[in-house]
């Protein structure tokens, strides 16, 4: 696997189950975990003891699960719904065959002091060798570690601009993801509509979104 301290191997098989069974999820939810799931293994524990990188304000440990698929994708509804369910900040390496594709969430507490947590969209690498995978330990505390998992997976989408913090790069990365499914349901509506007037007015639209995210970038 990715080459972390010996220190950090924890290697216990979780049940994909518990993520389901007695659970308020919605069926076809639950069909993706049975479906599209082989296993999954909590892998690493990344914390100040097995690494030796002090505890961050927000980030105490970093979990790393493998999830062994069926196929070579997965419902990113699945992803969040275990990333809402353990405690810690997750990274995941999603297994098929012989390729591993790396993916995590931004996630962040609720509430201050409490275990309950809100994950955002989830930023994936492409499908690649596991010796290619862009996964590093870097930074001061597991904070930064955390941080820079982010950057690194998420790409582009997450560095545009370096002046931003993670929770700003995030939030604009959200909104250029809310315009763009805008653009492309306003593009469907278009391909259907006969009148040319109408066409015209959601050509405008499409126009203005497309301004907006050139300004965002």
């Amino acid at each position: 696997m990715i080459d972390l301290p010996k220190k950090t191997l924890f290697n216990r098989r979780i049940p994909k189950q518990k993520f389901y069974e007695n659970l308020d999820i919605s069926s076809s939810l639950k069909r993706s975990f049975i479906d599209e799931i082989k296993t999954i293994y909590w892998r690493n524990k990344i914390s100040e003891e097995t690494v030796n990188i002090k505890a961050g304000e927000d980030v105490n440990e970093i979990q790393v699960f493998l999830v062994n698929l069926n196929q070579k994708s997965l419902n990113e509804r699945v992803l969040i719904q275990i990333d809402r369910e353990i405690p810690y900040h997750i990274l995941f390496l999603l297994k098929y065959e012989d390729s591993y594709q790396a993916a995590i969430g931004y996630k962040e507490e609720a509430e201050a002091g409490t275990n309950a947590f809100k994950v955002a969209g989830f930023y994936y690498t492409d499908w690649m060798k596991e010796e290619d995978l862009p996964i590093t330990l870097k930074g001061l505390d597991l904070d930064a570690v955390y941080e820079n998992l982010l950057r690194d997976i998420g790409g582009e989408r997450l560095n545009i601009n370096e002046d931003e913090s993670i929770e700003e790069s995030v939030e604009r990365d959200e909104k250029i993801q809310e315009l763009e499914s805008k653009i492309e349901k306003l593009e469907s509506k278009r391909r259907k509509t006969k009148q040319l007037n109408k066409k015209m007015k959601i050509n405008d639209e499409i126009r203005a979104l497309k301004k907006e995210i050139r300004n965002l970038k």
